[in-house]
């Protein structure tokens, strides 16, 4: 399978996959155990990676959320507990998602493999690649399920940090992106729905769209025909064991 074609077989399921555990019924609880709520804990747990930081930086790792939102979000949220301790939970939380659904998947330890691979390759230069710096950073567990989980995390925010890189390139604002590509969960980001989105908007999305596969190509290239297969395969039986 070429590089290209693993990239775009694979990034979608990882872009759903890797959201699973945010808002997952055990991943609430553990939130709600250290007073926040699930929306707070999304916010503070995924951009906990990034320290301490004002909400500025926040939406320059995020895109897409209204500035105002996160700010709002971010600091409520870190008023109860600290972005490096949320950002270490949430990391729990995935790997005890992975644990609890994963358990007795086969070819995990050779799709974990894989993507170490990738992670690591991609850590040698990562830059613009604030959150997906960040988690890739945190530690992941030694359990299977749980790592092999933990892993799709990270990888979408590989992709995903990639992906803003790409709509900047293409001139493409992150609001916008959002209307192109999200146009009925505005609200739920901040947005109102007053802005007209035009075939110009859809033409940057699109090459947008092209330059990331290529720049998470070039990532994923270190993987030889085995370690590609192994990937896929690891996608698919994740994807699987988690479908509704």
């Amino acid at each position: 399978m070429e590089t290209l074609e693993l990239v775009r077989t694979v990034s979608p399921p990882i872009a759903t996959l890797g959201s699973k555990f945010y808002f997952d019924p055990a991943t609430l609880a553990r939130g709600k155990e250290a007073g926040l709520d699930g929306f707070r804990l999304y916010m503070l747990g995924r951009g906990g990676v990034l320290g301490d930081v004002e909400p500025a930086v926040v939406h320059s790792a995020f895109g897409y959320f209204k500035p105002e939102l996160i700010a709002k979000m971010w600091n409520s949220a870190r008023e109860t507990m600290a972005p490096r301790e949320a950002g270490r939970l949430y990391m729990e939380c995935a790997g005890a998602f992975g644990s609890s659904k994963l358990g007795g998947v086969e070819g995990l330890d050779e799709f974990a493999a894989a993507a170490d691979k990738v992670i690591d390759a991609a850590l040698v230069d990562s830059a613009a690649q604030a959150l997906f710096a960040g988690i890739a950073s945190e530690p992941r567990s030694d359990e299977p399920a749980a790592r092999a989980y933990q892993s799709v995390v990270v990888l979408r925010e590989l992709r995903g940090s990639l992906h803003l890189v790409a709509l900047v390139a293409s001139g493409l604002s992150t609001e916008m992106a959002h209307r192109v590509r999200r146009p009925t969960e505005l609200e739920l980001f901040g947005w109102t729905s007053e802005v007209e989105v035009t075939d110009a908007h859809r033409t940057k999305w699109e090459a947008a769209e092209m330059l990331t596969d290529e720049l998470t190509a070039a990532v994923y290239d270190v993987l030889d025909d085995a370690e590609a297969q192994a990937f896929a395969h690891g996608v698919a039986t994740i994807e699987a064991a988690l479908a509704d």
